[in-house]
């Protein structure tokens, strides 16, 4: 018999089967079991390096970065310190010393 995950809302690992929705019995909430598959996967962000990335990590610039509406831009090397992750085209939200808050992509990066 296969591994069933536990419920998201009340954890319980008496989750059941039922055509393609799983379902929990304490708490009555169904879900996909497809979708929760989706979620695990699009969570995960990789660095260029291909390291998994979380939040609070400490990551740094790999190539110089234009700045729409900056004089400069963010330089090769440049460290950033506490990232969060986010969804969408630029994955990494944070804060660079002389640029303020931003979102970079996180193919740019790799892991402090």
């Amino acid at each position: 018999m296969s591994e069933l995950p536990p419920c998201p809302l009340c954890q319980s690992i008496y989750t059941y089967e039922d055509r393609s929705v799983l379902t929990c019995p304490e708490c009555g909430h169904s879900w996909s079991a497809s979708a929760e598959e989706e979620e695990d996967t699009a969570a995960e962000v990789k660095d260029a390096n291909g390291n998994p990335l979380q939040d609070g990590d400490d990551v740094i610039v790999i190539k110089d970065l234009k700045v729409k509406g900056a004089s400069k831009p963010v330089k090769a090397g440049t460290k950033v310190r506490n990232i969060r992750l986010v969804e969408g085209d630029h994955d990494i939200s944070c804060k660079i010393d002389g640029f303020g808050a931003m979102g970079l992509k996180s193919q740019f990066v790799r892991k402090a």
